[in-house]
């Protein structure tokens, strides 16, 4: 059975850290620190710093060393347009193939978000919330577009968009607003009116993203 290598392994240790938010945006990468964590020399953390700047995920500055990229708003903001327009349709089209244990999953899944307000925990209330909205969308019957949400969400991960951990208000809004939507959904609500309120509850959080962006940069939108 083939092993794999130190250098593949400080690469998936050290991307996952990224990925899930662990490393945030502008964490500082110390060569040795990591090898000393990772149990292995250098060398191999060099190498996996080097694929990771090859895939954006990691920037070097001079006198500053590796650190972990920012979250390209531009990106993100595409990234947000598009996933609204094409979770509102795949979740508007899966709507009345859901059955009534998969609308009790979802609340219980929303529930938990609700309770994870109290001690708050950013990366615990997005994997609720991706969870939440996979429930809706699953079961979307147009395997294009169900393609394209998955794709949707897959980049949002790549972003590092952990969102709840910049505007951590938003998520008790988003809590509410899956309640509404869910009870669209049980009293068989038209299609359009689901797209619709799927698209809006998707955009709002785009624009509290960008609201939070501007005012950190002490701009107005």
């Amino acid at each position: 059975m083939a092993t794999t290598s130190k250098s593949e392994q400080a690469y998936s240790a050290v991307k996952e850290k990224i990925l899930d938010g662990r490393f945030t945006p502008g964490h500082r990468l110390v060569l040795a620190s990591l090898a000393v964590d990772l149990r292995c020399s250098v060398v191999p953390v060099r190498e996996a710093i080097r694929r990771l700047e090859a895939e954006g995920l990691v920037t070097f500055e001079r006198n500053v060393g590796a650190t972990v990229a920012g979250i390209d708003p531009v990106e993100y903001l595409y990234t947000m347009q598009t996933l609204s327009i094409v979770e509102g349709v795949a979740t508007a089209l899966a709507a009345p193939l859901l059955t009534p244990a998969d609308i009790a999953r979802a609340q219980e899944v929303n529930a938990a978000m609700r309770e994870g307000l109290t001690h708050f925990d950013p990366l615990r209330v997005t994997a609720l919330n991706r969870e939440f909205h996979g429930i809706l969308f699953e079961k979307c019957p147009n395997p294009h577009i169900l393609d394209l949400v998955h794709r949707g969400w897959n980049r949002l991960q790549a972003l590092r968009s952990s969102t709840f951990s910049h505007i951590p208000d938003r998520a008790s809004e988003s809590v509410a607003e899956h309640e509404a939507l869910l009870a669209l959904i049980e009293r068989g609500a038209s299609a359009e009116t689901i797209e619709r309120a799927a698209r809006t509850h998707r955009t709002a959080t785009l624009d509290a993203y960008l609201l939070d962006a501007n005012l950190r940069k002490g701009t107005t939108p």
